[in-house]
């Protein structure tokens, strides 16, 4: 599977893929701001501890997401860079997509 944008030759549009890659690791950092806010407060993470621990599973596929989408601006084929995505349920969904 090519992900090429169309009309653009091939690796055009890495730097593209590398903007976005940045701005994901952009909005995690937000998250994270977010969620040290949130525990601060003792009793919030008393009562919603379970919600919390989803900000880092969030927090994880986008720096997974990031990480793969750079990985393809690079060149690497994105089979090669589905196969180094940590999260196996998500490098599941990923295979599962390119085939």
């Amino acid at each position: 599977m090519a992900i090429v944008t169309e009309g653009t030759p091939e690796g055009a549009a890495a730097p593209l893929w590398q903007a976005l890659a940045h701005e994901m690791r952009v909005a995690r950092g937000l998250l994270e701001q977010l969620a040290g806010v949130l525990v601060t407060d003792e009793r919030f993470v008393l009562d919603y501890i379970d919600q919390l621990q989803a900000f880092d599973l969030i927090a994880q596929h986008v720096d997974e997401s990031a990480a793969l989408l750079d990985r393809v601006a690079g060149g690497q084929s994105p089979g090669e860079a589905v196969g180094q995505v940590r999260l196996t349920v998500m490098q599941d969904r990923l295979r599962a997509a390119l085939d």
